[in-house]
């Protein structure tokens, strides 16, 4: 009797060991998503402070627009990104995937914190910023595919989507992180301290993080094995090709995710000020405290995947998509009350919601484990570069010439199309196979 009690504590100790492991293993693996996305934001964020410091010549509106083709360059790194770290993670693991993302990223940090400008070296200045945002995003690029499928595999099964929602709790905490960091500083320094040098201080802030995230990473536990990496196929485009099917199914509902994710987020503020008339204060507060709220809710919609099935969250998102982003958008450009706009918001990130929980997972469940973070990375990077990265582009473009409206509908296919893909996704247990 003793004896079969020992045991039965034993496997309690090993059972509950396990879960601090694995624990351990999502914040580490979270943590430096969190920081490459609190990076690549911050350049977003203070581009207003430095952009008179690496292109001196023109008006500030010539400044911006030389800045955020920096930024965009950075953007359309993601795809080679998402290519080489999963070529990496594929082939030599992704502890060490991830490694190499956060010192790059660290390194182009610590590059535009310490930057001369241009009245010091000329046109090195700029030459030097875009090479450092070229640095960045090629590491965002990489990050994600190669941080959801180290998740994945980590998570424990059963709440494989519950631990896999903190890909996107980390990402949207970084965002927030971001402007939180940059509004404390615009509280304590002046406009022109902040012009000068206080920008600086983000970009120091991350490198610092970085590294944190490195120490926390060293300590992770490899989740492929031998057999994987030495797999004639580990890491190819050869293998990914095998694997075509998925790869395009992936691409097809991640154009409608990451489309309905940066309309609802990132373009929203902008949205909010230029269609619906709010005020630039009142919206940039009304957009922080919906992401707060968004970055919380992930958890719960990744929990209930885990019960409902990938396939029915993603057929949730894809149909409500479908059916209520036109009326959402339409009610947003007359809306007078900020408390109406923010329920309206909040409506619309629970929707997408069911999509960005289990984003990760998802996609890593599709690919086996060869070709598996390649597989997630390049078809997230490709189809976010070209849709979500757009968004903004697209809608102002549209406005610019009378036809707002077509972007609500654009995106409303895109979110049809999301949905026509999840019905070609098959129930098995609570994943998916093809």
């Amino acid at each position: 009797m003793t004896e079969t009690v020992s045991t039965q504590q034993d496997k309690t100790a090993l059972t509950s060991s396990d879960t601090r492991r694995r624990i351990w293993a999502i914040v580490g693996a979270s943590s430096g998503n969190l920081v490459e996305w609190f990076d690549f934001y911050v350049y977003s964020f203070c581009s207003l402070y430095f952009a008179h410091i690496f292109f001196p010549s023109g008006n500030n509106t010539t400044q911006l627009l030389q800045t955020a083709g920096v930024f965009a360059a950075g953007f359309l790194m993601r795809p080679i990104g998402g290519w080489l770290f999963g070529y990496i993670a594929d082939k030599h693991g992704r502890k060490n995937s991830m490694l190499i993302s956060v010192c790059m990223m660290c390194f182009g940090s610590l590059v535009i914190a310490c930057l001369p400008g241009y009245e010091t070296i000329g046109t090195w200045a700029p030459a030097l910023l875009l090479l450092a945002r070229l640095f960045q995003g090629l590491s965002v690029g990489g990050e994600y595919g190669t941080s959801a499928t180290y998740m994945s595999e980590v998570a424990v099964e059963g709440r494989k989507g519950f631990y896999a929602s903190f890909q996107y709790v980390t990402l949207i905490g970084g965002q927030l992180l971001a402007l939180l960091v940059v509004v404390v500083l615009q509280q304590v320094l002046s406009d022109g301290e902040l012009r000068e040098w206080g920008w600086r201080i983000p970009f120091a802030l991350g490198a610092v993080l970085a590294v944190v995230a490195l120490y926390l990473r060293r300590s992770l536990d490899e989740t492929s094995d031998k057999a994987t990496r030495e797999h004639k196929d580990a890491g190819t485009l050869g293998g990914l090709w095998k694997n075509r099917r998925a790869f395009i199914m992936v691409l097809g509902f991640t154009a409608g995710g990451s489309l309905s994710f940066y309309t609802f987020t990132t373009y929203m503020q902008k949205y909010l000020v230029n269609t619906a008339g709010m005020h630039a204060n009142t919206a940039s507060a009304l957009m922080t405290f919906a992401l707060f709220i968004f970055m919380l809710v992930q958890p719960f919609f990744g929990a209930l995947s885990d019960r409902i099935g990938r396939r029915n969250s993603m057929l949730f998102f894809g149909g409500l998509a479908t059916v209520v982003t036109v009326p959402i958008l339409t009610a947003l450009q007359n809306v007078t009350s900020p408390y109406a706009a923010f329920g309206l918001v909040i409506f619309a990130m629970l929707i997408v919601s069911f999509y960005t929980s289990i984003s990760g997972i998802l996609k890593a469940e599709m690919f086996p484990p060869e070709v598996r973070a390649l597989g997630v990375g390049l078809s997230y990077a490709v189809a976010n570069a070209l849709f979500g990265g757009s968004a903004e582009y697209v809608a102002l473009s549209l406005k610019s010439i009378g036809m707002e409206t077509a972007f609500f509908w654009y995106v409303s296919g895109m979110g049809a199309l999301a949905f026509l893909v999840s019905l070609l996704l098959h129930r098995k247990g609570k994943g998916i196979k093809l």
